[in-house]
């Protein structure tokens, strides 16, 4: 599993990547933006949790602002959503051979490639976004990247409307009365999610890279391929028993599915919320990456919606009880069975997927969600099909020499997978087993104008030249 990231779109892009280099707004706050260097956006980066317009209960460091409430603009929210999308093309720029035997490698792990402004391993993209603000709760449809389109404001508000989906008419947050534990933590209630604040809320979709990652661990060499052991079912081979016999896979070298995890998958999210910060640092607005209402609050979990609601209403599956949860959970009895509850995607208000896990209900069987997922790389209208794609990405004709030389999956590779996948669901009721089908890092990014006034009365360098100008150049 590798991490591919994707510097296309950023200066310096060129017309054999699909993309263009960003150049100077006419718009002043634009302007400013593409004229702070990095470093000192890194340097000076600090968590900015008082938004314009709140209280703060502290003692003799009591503060009341006395500034209305100013939520974000079009624009300051559409530079936001633009950091979460994607950027142009990937560049795989792998061997395609072992250099000491010749032996092909598969060299075609990508499940897209379309490039995002962090890394992803194998380019997954499992990260979707929320962003909640005073009209509303929206999921951010990813677009495609549009090269040729400027880098202006009406551009980027305009790309802002088409992603976003509206899903509720109002913020993601429990009724009053409510904010205290497990719904928010400790002081955070205090300052999270106000009037006037912008939160980006990442969710990632697991599933289809945790099969795409069990397909690129099969790839390894003779000897070195593992025998999957499943550590909640006494460490028995996970469905891999005629693997080890027929010698495909290594029976003296074994990993357990619990130490899998979530395959790295949920990294992304992490990576695109620094990016988010840094660049809300950059803009002179305040920013505070810090703990989201809980996440099976957040999402609809049966667990918790009797006392919460639906909220984002996340369909969910609860596996069947069975005996052996007993030992295999901790389950003891069938009416806790939601303890195993885990979401598996979402709909719009009218129904339109937005997020499917590949998993049931949304496929019959692991055998087709896998069979769906590998054509998706290389059937038809596949990622590896696309030969207009890789002339985009590549300069003369290595697009196509790199299609026709690097390595694909060997049929066993995808028989084999297959197998373990299918073994989780008919032994847990539910894929993935020793993890979520959509995780959720429990964490989101708070944007919103700082209170200068409480940072200059209270701190010696509590505001940088970007908070002290932001007004002047956005245009409040």
């Amino acid at each position: 599993m590798t991490f591919t990231d994707n510097p296309s779109g950023l200066p310096g892009g060129d017309e054999h990547s699909g993309t263009t280099g960003l150049t100077a707004s006419t718009h002043p706050g634009l302007a400013d933006l593409f004229r702070r260097p990095l470093l000192n956006t890194v340097w000076r980066r600090r968590t900015h949790r008082v938004s314009r317009g709140a209280k703060v209960s502290a003692g003799t460091m009591t503060y009341t602002s006395p500034h209305a409430v100013r939520p974000l603009t079009e624009l300051e929210e559409a530079v936001l959503i633009a950091i979460t999308g994607t950027t142009g093309l990937t560049m795989p720029d792998r061997p395609f051979e072992d250099p000491d035997n010749g032996t092909p490698i598969m060299s075609k792990p990508n499940l897209t490639m379309t490039g995002r402004t962090a890394g992803s391993p194998d380019n997954a993209q499992g990260t979707h976004f929320f962003l909640i603000n005073d009209s509303g709760t929206y999921f951010l449809r990813r677009l495609p990247p549009a090269p040729d389109e400027p880098f202006d404001a009406e551009t980027l508000v305009a790309r802002a409307h088409r992603a976003k989906v509206k899903v509720l008419d109002h913020r993601l947050d429990v009724a009053p009365g409510k904010r205290d534990f497990p719904a928010y933590l400790d002081s955070n209630r205090f300052l999270s999610n106000l009037p006037g604040t912008t939160l980006l809320f990442p969710v990632v979709d697991l599933s289809h890279q945790y099969v795409n990652a069990l397909m690129y661990l099969l790839t390894q060499p003779d000897g070195a391929r593992p025998t999957f052991v499943d550590d909640r079912n006494f460490y028995r081979p996970a469905g891999v028993r005629k693997w080890v016999r027929n010698g495909f896979l290594n029976g003296d070298l074994k990993l357990p599915l619990g130490a899998l995890g979530p395959m790295r998958t949920q990294i992304e999210a992490d990576l695109l919320l620094q990016n988010l910060m840094l660049t809300a640092e950059a803009m002179g607005l305040g920013a505070w990456i810090h703990a989201s209402v809980n996440p099976q609050i957040a999402l609809g979990d049966p667990k918790f919606s009797r006392a919460y609601g639906r909220m984002l209403g996340f369909d969910f599956v609860t596996p069947r009880w069975r005996p052996a949860d007993i030992l295999r959970w901790h389950i003891p009895l069938p009416k806790y069975a939601t303890v195993r509850a885990h979401p598996v995607g979402l709909r719009s208000p009218d129904g339109e997927p937005l997020i499917t896990a590949a998993c049931p209900p949304a496929f019959p069987s692991m055998a087709e969600a896998v069979r769906t997922i590998v054509d998706a790389k290389f059937g038809k209208d596949g990622v590896y099909t696309d030969r207009d794609v890789f002339a985009r990405i590549y300069r003369e004709d290595y697009g196509q020499r790199y299609l026709t030389e690097a390595s694909e999956y060997d049929d066993r590779v995808v028989e084999c997978a297959r197998d373990v996948c299918a073994y989780v669901l008919r032994t847990h009721g539910r894929f993935p087993a020793h993890t979520d089908a959509i995780h959720v890092p429990g964490v989101w990014l708070q944007v919103h104008h700082v209170e200068n006034e409480y940072y200059d009365r209270f701190f010696v360098n509590g505001l940088t030249d970007a908070h002290r100008s932001h007004d002047r150049v956005w245009g409040h």
